[in-house]
């Protein structure tokens, strides 16, 4: 997953279903200057690292985002070691609003 995610055109084709999913690779290859299968291969390496998944509909292929493998990464790798110093950040914004 790490190397899928190395790739800046690969994390920009994870912010476009983001921001809308269940495109084609034709709606995906029009925000990029790249060929169709240069495309084509980036949303392969996602696939196999299962950050995307896809569906058919009819004759098209539909790509969505799967978000649960960076969840899992997030709360294995970030979330316990971020968790005292949020609490500390909290604690301090409320007793700062409290002496105001």
């Amino acid at each position: 997953m790490f190397k899928a995610l190395a790739d800046p055109t690969r994390r920009f084709l994870l912010d476009l279903l983001f921001r809308r999913d269940g495109r084609t690779l034709t709606e995906l290859e029009s925000e990029l200057e790249m060929t169709r299968f240069g495309v084509a291969k980036h949303l392969k390496v996602l696939e196999d690292a299962e950050l995307v998944v896809t569906r058919r509909s009819g004759r098209e292929k539909l790509h969505f985002l799967n978000p649960v493998p960076i969840r899992l990464i997030h709360d294995r790798w970030i979330d316990k070691y971020t968790e005292r110093q949020v609490t500390a950040l909290v604690d301090l914004k409320n007793a700062l609003e409290e002496d105001q």
